[in-house]
């Protein structure tokens, strides 16, 4: 895998991770959702200094987004992620858990 496969495989996870969008992460970044969306579908390259500024906007090291996905996702401060079901403490409804229907 390429360093530019890596970064957007990266920027892919955190995006999922903290269920940002693309509009979002634009903004942070002082840029449009096109432009992410280039740089997303490998139309353009994720600069160094866009590197930098995705790390930073996700309180992550560069390099930690540079080793792909799995790094970038394991380093995202836990505050950081989305809440989940098992993290809000929301239980399904028992007929559901067994399979049932609601």
């Amino acid at each position: 895998m390429s360093l530019d496969d890596r970064v957007r495989s990266a920027v892919a996870a955190l995006l999922h991770a903290t269920g940002e969008s693309q509009t979002e992460l634009a903004a942070a970044l002082g840029v449009s959702q096109a432009q992410v969306s280039r740089r997303q579908s490998g139309t353009a390259a994720w600069s160094l200094a866009d590197c930098d500024a995705v790390a930073a906007h996700y309180g992550i090291d560069v390099l930690d987004l540079m080793a792909g996905p799995t790094r970038a996702s394991e380093a995202l401060p836990q505050g950081r992620r989305r809440a989940t079901a098992r993290q809000t403490g929301s239980v399904r409804p028992a007929a559901a858990q067994d399979g049932g229907a609601w």
